[in-house]
């Protein structure tokens, strides 16, 4: 008999960031139980502690790794042998480095099937203040990012922005005490949506870049213009280019260029790293350079620009 994959759950996020709350919650509903064992990895105890009697019933069991130096292959192949999971979850410690988790080596069958990022909204600005760089590590390689205790006053678009810039494909959710905020871009765009050409203004590049890559289909046929940096790949035929901006999601040695395909065949002509305006209509379509489905920019204008005061894009 052919021996099934054992899915891997990866969940993390800073202390008292609600780690326990959520996988508690999912443990025990009904659409989570599976008839295999589920072994439970916790790689740090918060204030929060899982009733183990209750896990029982749920035919769960923990197992409490203390020390980052052992968390490495040989301890879960160890604890593999033991109990012969179904299902791992694991509650990882972000001090650890999750780049350590990805390295290390998983028992056989093991398959990471979900890593999932949880944060306390009420004290993100003040980790991203101080650890910025360990909260952009966790979120790279995230499937889904989940903000909980949100309160109207949190700059939710601008947290959103801040997940998005490093892991385009995340999933993003918010949370009250009540469940799901839902749609948090609802009239908070700064430009006009129903304008015949929406104008980007160099402030809100980053929101139309996030914006667009979320909810794609309501930006299908308008047509935006914008100013960005002329970049060209070896990827790209003759007639594609990408106007982008640099974006900042940490310090300086941690930035990237962020831009849609453009087409126009005098993109061949366009100087790399020289400034232009955009005037272009904007189109759903599969690309190889995309590994899938994104916007496609038919440029319909594009003039030399100056470079702007505001060059950088920053997400924080």
């Amino acid at each position: 008999m052919m021996k099934r994959d054992v899915p891997v759950y990866l969940i993390t996020g800073f202390l008292e960031s609600g780690k326990t709350q959520f996988l508690d919650f999912t443990i025990h509903q009904s659409y989570f139980q599976i008839p295999d064992k589920t072994l439970l990895i916790l790689c740090e105890e918060g204030e929060e502690e899982y009733d183990e009697e209750s896990l029982k019933k749920m035919n769960t069991v923990i197992e409490i790794i203390e020390d980052p130096e052992d968390f490495n292959a040989d301890t879960l192949q160890m604890l593999n042998k033991k109990h012969h999971p179904g299902r791992v979850l694991v509650e990882y410690n972000p001090l650890w480095s999750v780049d350590k988790f990805y390295q290390t080596d998983m028992p056989r069958y093991w398959d990471l099937a979900q890593h999932i990022v949880t944060v306390d909204a009420s004290t993100f600005q003040i980790y991203m203040n101080n650890m910025k760089s360990l909260f952009m590590e966790m979120i790279r390689n995230a499937d889904l990012v989940i903000f909980n205790r949100c309160q109207d006053e949190h700059p939710l678009a601008n947290f959103r922005r801040s997940v998005k810039v490093v892991n385009s494909r995340a999933e993003v959710v918010f949370e009250n005490e009540e469940g799901e905020i839902d749609d948090i871009f609802q009239d908070e765009m700064p430009y006009d949506m129903n304008a015949d050409i929406i104008d980007i203004e160099d402030i809100d590049y980053g929101i139309w870049y996030v914006d667009m890559m979320d909810n794609l289909k309501k930006y299908v046929d308008k047509t935006v213009r914008f100013k960005g940096q002329v970049l060209k790949s070896r990827e790209l035929n003759a007639g594609f280019f990408v106007p982008g901006r640099m974006a900042m999601t940490c310090c300086a040695d941690d930035t990237q260029f962020i831009g849609y395909i453009c087409k126009n065949p005098a993109a061949k002509r366009l100087r790399i790293g020289s400034w232009v305006t955009v005037t272009a209509k904007v189109k759903d379509e599969f690309m190889e350079v995309y590994n899938g489905r994104g916007p496609v920019l038919y440029a319909t204008e594009i003039e030399a620009a100056e470079k702007p005061e505001q060059e950088l894009v920053y997400f924080g």
